[in-house]
């Protein structure tokens, strides 16, 4: 299998994940971090119901204005304080919303992110929204 294989099929594995498993928006635009009160939420944060991290928690994902961008990105993430590694979607972002998620990771003194912009889609699937139980 090639490299380019090998890069599209994860992102068509993270599809799959995104198309079967409702997203829950559990931290709104606006919302302030549960941890860090100075920090606000940009966009719109949840996760991936009946799915699990590294964390133990749902996978986590970020979602933006632009419907129908479907899976775009991802980040890959360091928390220095809880001392782990995170891998976050980001779906229907614009690029500037995606700016945003960049900053928001960098910003401070404990998180740091990548984020890895995808190159072509397969397929424009968006996420169904749940409210969290």
């Amino acid at each position: 299998m090639t490299m380019s294989e090998q890069v599209s099929d994860i992102w068509q594995a993270y599809e799959k994940l995104v198309g079967a498993c409702p997203l829950v928006i559990d931290r709104p635009a606006g919302s302030v971090h549960p941890r860090l009160p100075g920090r606000i939420y940009p966009l719109d944060y949840g996760y991936l119901d009946g799915t699990q991290a590294m964390d133990g928690g749902g996978i986590d994902v970020w979602r933006g204005q632009t419907a129908g961008r479907g899976l775009i990105a991802l980040a890959i993430t360091v928390d220095l304080v809880k001392r782990d590694t995170e891998i976050k979607l980001i779906l229907d972002c614009s690029d500037e919303e995606i700016a945003v998620i960049d900053r928001f990771h960098n910003d401070s003194d404990v998180f740091r992110a990548q984020v890895f912009r995808r190159e072509s889609r397969v397929s424009s699937k968006s996420a169904t929204v749940t409210s969290p139980s």
